[in-house]
């Protein structure tokens, strides 16, 4: 597996700079905290290039007088991460509140520059005791030798509920511009009160056989993940999205120590993305007693 460049540390020149040592940083902090029965966005401190829209409730109150999700679109100006670039994003949802992330575009990982300078991406997602949170961002696009680490770590409380996914279409086949060199390497982490439930490390590198194995990516250019945490049946979930969703071979549903997990692999990411709002759309009233109100920023 080709090796990945270790971060390069911070400097106060480093982004000046266009030889091996670059590094751009930008960071988002959010809290949401719930005043009044309602969620605010109570905090929004960045560094660099990341912003937020004004918080949206488009889903009103429900029957029995619940306020719906709090709905923030998260901003990256430059539109996507190049050779230095090193984006951290955190979000703490507090009790009783719940907070809904998305963004306003595809994410782009541009190719590697000529020193090979590699990208960082850190998603490190907080919800506590009675908080709900959900994590939809639109796909990622990597081109044709981009290099970096993506790493999202979910920290749950004992009564949180969480539902999100991440969608990643490699290369750009419609533009005849496959993915056949860099490597990226993606990182999930998902604890509930400190404990391990779902810890996985994926390297996708073209040069590695795995690539191109049936035993691996089996030359696939798109995979999406779902996850749900805090079902309270989840066989009948599972029921609920094979009844639902169009039978394909190219995704699979199961549940591991209390996590369901849905995984597409295949070569279509208008595909991967329809069946993870479909799945979404199911799964959401089962956890938390809502239909979804999908963003108009995805019909924009």
């Amino acid at each position: 597996m080709t090796a990945i460049p270790r971060a390069i540390p911070s400097h106060p020149e480093s982004g000046h700079r266009f030889d091996a040592g670059r590094r751009w940083a930008a960071s988002l902090d959010l809290g949401f905290s719930a005043r009044d029965g309602v969620t605010r966005l109570a905090r929004a401190r960045h560094q660099g290039p990341l912003r937020v829209q004004r918080p949206f409730y488009p889903e009103g109150r429900d029957a029995a007088g619940r306020p719906g999700a709090c709905h923030l679109y998260l901003l990256h100006p430059p539109g996507g991460l190049v050779s230095g670039d090193a984006l951290r994003i955190t979000a703490d949802v507090e009790m009783g509140a719940h907070a809904l992330l998305t963004t306003p575009a595809a994410n782009k990982l541009y190719m590697a520059d000529s020193h090979g300078v590699a990208w960082g991406q850190h998603t490190r997602l907080r919800a506590a005791d009675g908080a709900v949170l959900e994590w939809l961002p639109q796909e990622t696009i990597a081109f044709d030798g981009s290099r970096g680490v993506q790493r999202t770590t979910i920290e749950l409380a004992g009564g949180a509920r969480c539902l999100g996914w991440e969608v990643l279409a490699l290369g750009r086949p419609a533009s005849r511009l496959p993915y056949v060199s860099g490597c990226i390497e993606q990182r999930f982490r998902l604890l509930r009160d400190g404990r391990p439930l779902w810890l996985e490390r994926q390297p996708l590198d073209p040069a590695h056989p795995r690539f191109r194995g049936r035993w691996g990516q089996g030359g696939a250019s798109v995979q999406a993940t779902l996850w749900a945490v805090g079902l309270s049946e989840e066989s009948d979930a599972i029921e609920a999205l094979r009844g639902r969703l169009p039978a394909n071979p190219c995704w699979a549903v199961t549940v591991r120590h209390g996590v369901l997990l849905l995984r597409y692999l295949g070569n279509d990411r208008n595909e991967a993305w329809r069946l993870c709002e479909a799945a979404w759309k199911v799964l959401r009233p089962r956890l938390i007693g809502r239909e979804a109100c999908v963003p108009r920023i995805w019909r924009t």
